[in-house]
């Protein structure tokens, strides 16, 4: 495996995956996530070459709209994010060893069942916006560097003959102007796929592959220090296009490694 194939250093595909621990079990849950899943089920696996936990307090969740998400129901749904950079080309290879991985893990009882996926999918990098241009981090060092938050926006396209239309006036005219004078360094744009056939029972299907696209803005600040300036608004610009619509827009702040920060805030 080593010998052949892409090695370069650009996320070419991503997993993202928000999910929701079941109430009762947040410390659980995220001692499992911190202590084992995190490298075990993610980390260790060939390919993966970045990652980043994510979290959302309940003043963080209660920023989300549209109230009416085809992503989270209740839109406050999903207080962990995770996002894993995957090796361009290598989507396939990780693929057939993600699966396997596990249903070893699910056998040997090192799976957190309480728990339920809100919005998990792996997806295929698109662009990557900068507000700064050539200065500052690349997008294959987002997952690295301190950014002090996040923000998650999930875009649907009228029907898949628009996305293309879509994903052209977000690279080309609204990220540039919403990043410029904002805490957002850069966006990365992916589009989900299918999951497989053979994937956990407790993962549902990902939908409208060909209609979606994921947004990930990366912050320098937190994002309540200037959310009503720079994140409101987002609905209205792409409704405005009548080019689809946003389903979710959702900020996060990175996880502290090791720790049961923030837990005590969720609900």
């Amino acid at each position: 495996m080593a010998a052949v194939g892409p090695y370069g250093v650009r996320p070419g595909h991503a997993l993202i995956t928000m999910v929701e621990p079941h109430a009762g079990h947040e410390y659980a849950y995220n001692r499992w996530y911190e202590d084992d899943h995190y490298i075990a089920g993610a980390m260790a696996m060939p390919w993966i070459y970045a990652g980043r936990r994510w979290v959302a307090t309940r003043e963080l969740q209660l920023l989300r709209y549209p109230a009416r998400s085809a992503v989270a129901q209740p839109v406050t749904a999903g207080c962990y994010l995770s996002t894993y950079w995957i090796t361009e080309g290598r989507y396939e290879d990780h693929m057939k060893w993600t699966v396997a991985i596990n249903k070893r893990l699910n056998r040997d009882a090192r799976v957190h069942q309480e728990r339920t996926h809100v919005f998990t999918s792996f997806q295929d990098h698109e662009g990557t916006v900068y507000r700064d241009g050539a200065a500052g981090p690349r997008d294959h060092h987002a997952l690295d560097h301190p950014y002090r938050g996040l923000v998650l926006q999930v875009v649907d396209a009228a029907g898949p003959g628009q996305r293309a239309e879509l994903l052209e006036w977000l690279r080309a005219e609204h990220l540039p102007a919403r990043l410029h004078g904002s805490p957002a360094a850069m966006v990365t744009v992916f589009r989900p796929t299918p999951l497989p056939t053979d994937r956990m029972s407790y993962v549902r299907q990902v939908e409208r592959t060909d209609t979606r696209l994921t947004l990930l803005w990366f912050l320098q600040e937190d994002p309540r220090e200037r959310w009503e300036a720079c994140f409101t608004g987002l609905e209205e610009a792409v409704a405005e296009t009548g080019l689809g619509r946003t389903e979710l827009v959702a900020p996060f702040v990175p996880t502290i490694p090791g720790t049961d920060t923030y837990v005590d805030q969720l609900r």
